[in-house]
Formats: structure tokens, C-alpha cells, sequence
């Protein structure tokens, strides 16, 4: 392959032996380009220099081009047509048309709230869409982002990686759910009521304590966690029927998936509330397609809080 210098190669000598071609003319090539005639006929010079030929002779008032520019002619508008469209016009994505994986990293916790929700607007939207839910955890999702196996993560972590992107979406808060007629108790707990009932515990690392439990240490209170699990739905149906109770995420508590009748109360114990983001990688906040991914979850995920907070 021929070797160019390309740092004498400027993209601005193509636009103007586009407008040299057309006008014939360094004064109206000039106008047409809004620069000063001397800069015009500067970019004349160079380009003759580039191309090794004089590509216009004067004849008169008129500017005649040479064979060798006559030959560039169709070689230059196409590639000014290629950057014009495919370099410098925004990729437009349209989800109608859209076959491919939507790749969403999801907290157990996230997919269980929104998983359905979101399958349902992704498949509105693009109805040849495949969701891929994929599980990933406050020490896996770093990696799942920077080696693309997720477009987006979604849940309860918090970056500290400046080459991620977050959205806050919103602030979960949490209640107490338990059985009433197993347990006797009633809304809203007491917090002797609270400390006095056996708990069950939703745990992330197997740990059988929570911060709640220096929260009520602090009070001069304790409480007997008898059982804990990684999974919300095995503590839930352990509720039923049994003298337990469980702190857990409200939105968790709400869902109409369930059939059965606990109750629920606000804790009568401080509990910090904790808050879901989406996060993406910073090479994809431009991108299209993850733009779009990402419209389509934050726009989900409120309308979802919102239902489940109203019931």
C-alpha cells in the first residue's frame, strides 16, 4: 500500500474542490463556503500540491477542470456523501424493527419487581426483541458492564468507577410483613410487639444480622432472628401460617403475585431506606440502542413504583 502522509490530508480540501467543481470559480467557490478568497485560493494551492496536478486552468472568467479532476469528481461526492451519512448523521435505532437481545443486569430484588413489567414495554416497543435477564450483585456488575455482557444494570449498587454512569430512579423504603392471624399482631407493629416476634431475615452474604440490629442496640433492644435466606420468596411463603416476622423492601411486599393475607406495617425501628439506579458504561451514554434501553427502563420502572405504592 502506498504510503500517505496524512497529516497534509485535510477533510476541508475535498469540500472545496466540491465547491471549485460546481462554481468554476475561486470568487464563488469562496461565497459558497463563507471563507475570504485568499483562503479559497490557499486551499487551491494545496490541493494541487496533494494531487500533483493543477485540477483547474483559467479560461477567461471560468475555472475548466483538468482530466484529473474530472476523474475525482464521482470518487470525491461519494465520500462526502459517506461521511455526511454514515460518520456525521446520528445513528437513528428504531425499536420496531429491533431483533435482537435487550441484555439487563438485575438485582434479585429488581428482577422480581420489574422483570414482567419490562418484558412487557421492551416487547410493545420491539416486538422481535428477546429480554435477557441476567443476575448480577453489588461485586459482579462492574464486570458485567465493561465486558458487555449487559447493556444496563438495574438494583441496589453503588458505583465508584468513573467509567460508569448512573440515574437514581427512585428511594425504596421498608415495611414489616407478617402473618396476623399466626402472629397476633396487627398495623402498626409497637416496637415490643417487633422485638418480641421471631424473625425471618431476606440476606444478600448469609450474615443472620442487619444494621437494624445496631439500630436497636443503640435503643437498648435486641430481637431473635430464627431463619434467614438470599431469597425474598422462600421467606415470604415461610411467613404464612408461622409466628415470624420479616423486614423487607415495600415494593417487594406489594406485589400482587402472591396469594395469600399478611399484613403489612411500617417498622416501628428506623431502617434505612436504599436506593435502586440504573447503571451503563460511559462508551455507551451516546449509543443508540442503549439510549433507548435505557428511556424505556427509567420510564418503566416509575410508572411500576407508582402502581405498586398506590395499593
Amino acid at each position: 500500500m502506498k504510503q500517505v502522509n496524512w497529516r497534509s490530508v485535510d477533510l476541508n480540501l475535498l469540500v472545496a474542490f466540491s465547491a471549485l467543481m460546481e462554481s468554476r470559480s475561486v470568487t464563488r467557490a469562496a461565497e459558497k463556503l463563507s471563507i475570504g478568497q485568499s483562503a479559497m485560493s490557499h486551499n487551491l494551492s494545496r490541493l494541487r500540491t496533494l494531487l500533483d496536478d493543477p485540477l483547474f486552468h483559467r479560461q477567461g472568467n471560468e475555472m475548466l477542470p483538468t482530466t484529473r479532476a474530472l476523474e475525482l469528481v464521482p470518487v470525491v461526492e461519494q465520500l462526502l456523501e459517506t461521511i455526511a451519512s454514515d460518520i456525521l448523521t446520528p445513528v437513528r435505532f428504531e425499536p420496531e424493527h429491533y431483533d435482537g437481545p435487550v441484555r439487563i443486569g438485575l438485582t434479585d430484588y429488581a428482577e422480581l419487581v420489574f422483570a414482567p413489567v419490562l418484558f412487557d414495554e421492551f416487547r410493545r416497543q420491539a416486538p422481535y426483541c428477546q429480554l435477557s435477564c441476567r443476575p448480577i450483585d453489588r461485586v459482579n456488575y462492574r464486570e458485567a458492564l465493561k465486558s458487555d455482557h449487559v447493556d444496563v444494570v438495574l438494583g441496589a449498587v453503588e458505583p465508584q468507577d468513573t467509567a460508569l454512569i448512573m440515574e437514581d430512579l427512585y428511594t425504596e423504603r421498608h415495611v414489616c410483613l407478617f402473618d396476623p392471624h399466626s402472629t397476633g399482631l396487627s398495623s402498626p407493629l409497637s416496637l415490643e410487639s417487633y422485638t418480641s416476634t421471631p424473625h425471618a431475615l431476606v440476606t444478600v452474604d448469609g450474615q443472620l444480622s442487619s444494621p437494624v440490629d445496631d439500630t436497636l442496640r443503640a435503643l437498648g433492644c435486641d430481637r431473635q432472628v430464627v431463619m434467614g435466606s438470599q431469597r425474598f420468596l422462600t421467606v415470604r411463603h415461610l411467613l404464612s401460617g408461622r409466628n415470624l416476622l420479616c423486614t423487607v423492601a415495600e415494593l417487594m411486599a406489594k406485589l400482587e403475585m402472591f396469594n395469600d393475607t399478611l399484613a403489612i406495617s411500617p417498622a416501628p425501628v428506623n431502617v434505612s431506606d436504599f436506593v435502586i439506579r440504573q447503571i451503563w458504561h460511559k462508551k455507551h451514554d451516546n449509543n443508540a440502542k442503549n439510549t433507548w434501553i435505557r428511556q424505556t427502563i427509567q420510564r418503566t420502572v416509575i410508572q411500576q413504583v407508582a402502581d405498586l405504592r398506590a395499593r
